[in-house]
């Protein structure tokens, strides 16, 4: 409790500091003292923070749904902007004392016209002694002049300016990315254990959609008709599919119903469902067809076991991933698919001689340069990977969890083709 309550103290403080600097440059820096263009970007500096921060709380505080969508928006993309208008008036640091000294050459050589000559010196006749130097009079440093002032007003308005710019932009386009849904991305895996009859067999993985205030039905009727639309002999649902309960996202999550795929439809959970009421969602998703496998495992016709374990989140809950359950006793001749929500349990799907992991958690950083931070808590952020005799492959997802944004990680399904070795 004690390292919790340090770690939320360094956090609250970084983010004061933060904001304070951002104000700085963007509020202070740029417009006159007690007008009304610093009295409303003071206001909004203040008012901003404050949304995201009912915005990150507000679902699990049991604010009414359409009081949590009201605040989602602004509170959610202020994150984004922050973080982006931030880096982007780091970067104007170093431009900044390079372009006031850009600035200050340029007026000196206006003020001088041109074909003016510069005056020699005076020589000193060597017979007459030099004089002695007076004693200097204290001084206080000089003020600044109004063209150092205008100078600097203009050097924070340009960099100011820039880095909003900057900042608005990737926010925008990282925000149409999302809203314009995930893309088709194809991967190939080879597996030895693979019978020659199932090759090419295709699983359209899809992971992290976060239905919540922001994400909604039409979100996920964009999901359903790109799968559907590259025909999969099976879909893999590999967790984190809301931020929410089912009385308010019930509705949001129905057009699942319309999945299409000849073996059907899996399900396992994330750890956001243990957010959200694990137990409701699985019995809702149930209902609209989908098979959820809480530690167990089917054989597919096409000659591989698929398994599927509860996320280590469930543990607080006692219902955490139980490989024994869902790998013991099988035919280690058959090859073996694990749905595994966090890449973290690889090493689990190691020992348990699965040929190939399918999972998500990770949104491949969602934030640049959160893909950095993401590389320090899983084994693989995004893509194919090889840990022993299992392969992994980490899905981007196909949504956004807190502001609707992604930059430098394009939301995804993926359609992960199985290839046999065999001849």
């Amino acid at each position: 409790m004690v390292v919790f309550l340090l770690v939320l103290i360094v956090v609250l403080a970084l983010l004061v500091a933060v904001h304070r600097y951002v104000w700085q440059r963007l509020v202070r820096d740029v417009t006159a003292c007690g007008g009304l263009p610093r009295r409303l970007g003071t206001a909004a500096v203040v008012a901003l923070p404050l949304l995201s921060v009912a915005a990150l709380v507000s679902s699990r505080a049991g604010v009414p749904f359409t009081l949590q969508q009201a605040v989602a928006w602004p509170g959610f993309l202020w994150l984004a902007l922050l973080l982006y208008v931030t880096l982007a008036l780091l970067v104007g640091e170093a431009v900044r004392p390079a372009l006031r000294a850009w600035l200050a050459r340029r007026d000196a050589r206006a003020m001088v016209p041109a074909g003016t000559p510069v005056p020699s010196p005076t020589p000193v006749p060597e017979s007459v002694p030099a004089a002695e130097p007076l004693p200097e009079a204290p001084s206080e440093a000089p003020a600044a002049s109004p063209a150092d002032v205008s100078r600097r007003l203009f050097v924070s308005r340009v960099v100011g300016g820039t880095a909003a710019a900057v900042a608005v932009g990737t926010v925008g386009y990282g925000t149409y990315g999302v809203l314009r849904g995930p893309r088709i991305k194809r991967v190939t895996v080879p597996l030895a254990k693979i019978p020659r009859a199932a090759h090419g067999y295709r699983i359209a993985v899809v992971s992290d959609i976060h239905l919540g205030p922001i994400l909604g039905r039409a979100h996920t009727q964009r999901i359903v008709d790109t799968i559907n639309s590259a025909q999969p002999d099976l879909i893999a649902v590999v967790g984190d599919l809301v931020d929410g309960t089912v009385q308010n996202l019930g509705s949001a999550a129905e057009p699942l119903a319309r999945l299409r795929a000849r073996h059907g439809s899996f399900f396992v959970t994330g750890n956001h469902e243990y957010f959200s009421g694990a137990d409701a969602w699985v019995d809702h998703v149930r209902e609209l067809g989908l098979h959820p496998l809480r530690n167990e495992r089917v054989e597919i016709a096409a000659g591989f076991d698929l398994a599927g374990v509860d996320d280590v989140a469930g543990e607080s809950e006692g219902r955490g991933p139980d490989f024994g359950r869902a790998l013991g006793d099988r035919d280690r001749a058959r090859a073996a698919v694990l749905l595994a929500h966090q890449p973290i349990v690889v090493h689990d799907a190691v020992r348990h001689g699965v040929d190939l992991q399918l999972s998500g958690h990770t949104h491949g950083g969602q934030l640049w340069p959160g893909n950095l931070i993401a590389e320090l808590a899983n084994p693989t952020v995004a893509g194919l990977e090889r840990y022993g005799d299992t392969q992994l492959y980490v899905s981007r997802g196909a949504g956004a969890w807190g502001p609707p944004v992604r930059v430098g990680a394009p939301s995804d399904i993926t359609i992960v083709e199985l290839a046999s070795k065999q001849t």
